[in-house]
């Protein structure tokens, strides 16, 4: 199969893309902050990141539920194709969590520490205990390792469908990659 029905439409692409750049950069903020990062002030960009990916994987998710995605190669094993599209579930879901149990962490009562938006708004408050704050942050953290492990399993199977499989999956998503004829 080729022409249009193989490519991700538009908005796809740029959300998709778009939200993968900002997964990254807070991956690597929320992992080594306390490390190679000790004394910068991340923190506030992080949440407001996370925020950012909240709000476009929100419409990420409606532009899915409206917009078919293109069919995986034919030459994909059932097993295969089943596992991607679980995992495609995984990470939508895992861009929803991450950031709410970011924000619930943040809302602790004892100790709130505001969401704001690059500095233009803040966020409302979570109405949270600090039962489900300290939960909020353990599995915020849990999630992050999860995501930092569902990315790397993502980069090296779109890899290997480009390089080694050479069946075109890997264009259908990547704007400068062409479709074969």
């Amino acid at each position: 199969m080729n022409g249009r029905g193989d490519r991700y439409t538009g908005g796809a692409i740029f959300l998709h893309w778009t939200i993968a750049a900002l997964v990254l950069a807070n991956l690597f903020i929320g992992l080594f902050h306390e490390s190679l990062l000790e004394g910068m002030p991340l923190m506030p960009l992080h949440k407001s990141i996370g925020v950012t990916v909240l709000a476009l994987s929100v419409a990420r998710l409606g532009w899915r539920l409206v917009h078919r995605p293109p069919p995986l190669p034919e030459a994909m094993a059932r097993w295969e194709k089943a596992l991607a599209k679980g995992v495609h579930w995984v990470f939508y879901a895992l861009l929803l969590a991450l950031p709410l149990t970011g924000w619930a962490f943040s809302s602790n009562p004892a100790r709130p520490r505001p969401v704001d938006w690059f500095g233009l708004f803040e966020l409302p408050l979570l109405p949270v205990n600090g039962a489900v704050a300290a939960a909020s942050h353990a599995a915020h953290e849990m999630l992050g390792l999860l995501m930092t492990a569902l990315v790397l399993l993502h980069v090296a199977a779109a890899l290997r469908h480009h390089f080694i499989r050479r069946d075109h999956a890997l264009a259908r998503i990547a704007p400068w990659l062409r479709q074969p004829a």
